[in-house]
């Protein structure tokens, strides 16, 4: 069975004077992920190493962390796919650290509910049926309704690495997600979040957000058509 190297960031904020790095060699069969080999260490090496998982199937966006560099899910990242020796485990950037692997997602939340990501409505429902959404508006969705807000797209962009007021990629995808949903009509609550320094204008077009979302979404581009919108409703 073949051994490979991790070495993994280590920081308690309420011990430590500085984050260290600590290497373990752990057995990987075919098909391992960086979770599993994570698992492996906490179970069996070392039980005080750190870190969030829950679904293991790429669903619920806990344990995004930054694997060689990049920003990825640890339940995604399949060990043989990694070339590096040692493979190199850190926290999402940018993001206070808790402990270990583990950040603070306590501000990503608060800007996730700052452009309000729910339906908002003033006319009155229908009594005798749904309110009623075609398959080519429901298709205007695709794209958006996916994010399953792990915070790999956020922790990669340089705008908010600059600014920690900006809203971030996440949260303006969510945004454009119900924006753009033709049953909503709350764009001008909305406005005065996003056409703002640190809201729709913080964003320089990077990219790097797609580069690191794990289920290949385009946030750069929805950020661009809520550009558009709340430039056509402001004149």
């Amino acid at each position: 069975m073949p051994t490979r190297r991790f070495k993994i960031f280590r920081y308690n904020p309420h011990t430590d004077e500085r984050p260290r790095y600590q290497e373990y060699e752990v057995q990987v069969p075919t098909g391992s992920t960086v979770l599993d080999a994570l698992n492996e260490i906490k179970w069996t090496q070392d039980g005080t190493l750190t870190y969030r998982r829950s679904c293991r199937h790429g669903i619920c966006g806990s344990c995004a962390m930054t694997i060689n560099g990049a920003n990825m899910l640890a339940c995604e990242a399949q060990v043989h796919t990694l070339k590096r020796d040692p493979i190199v485990v850190e926290p999402l950037r940018s993001f206070p650290v808790i402990k270990d692997l583990v950040v603070d997602m306590d501000g990503f939340f608060d800007k996730l509910l700052l452009v309000k990501p729910y339906l908002i409505v003033k006319t009155p429902p229908p009594t005798d049926k749904e309110r009623y959404q075609s398959p080519e508006d429901r298709k205007l969705l695709d794209g958006a309704y996916e994010c399953i807000l792990c915070g790999a797209c956020t922790s990669s962009c340089p705008s908010f690495w600059a600014d920690k007021e900006f809203l971030g990629p996440a949260a303006l995808l969510k945004a454009y997600r119900f924006i753009f949903d033709t049953r909503d009509e709350g764009v001008q609550e909305r406005l005065d979040v996003l056409d703002n320094k640190h809201g729709l204008w913080r964003c320089h077009t990077i990219f790097n957000c797609v580069e690191a979302c794990p289920k290949g979404l385009n946030p750069t581009w929805a950020i661009g058509e809520l550009k558009k919108k709340v430039i056509s409703e402001k004149f």
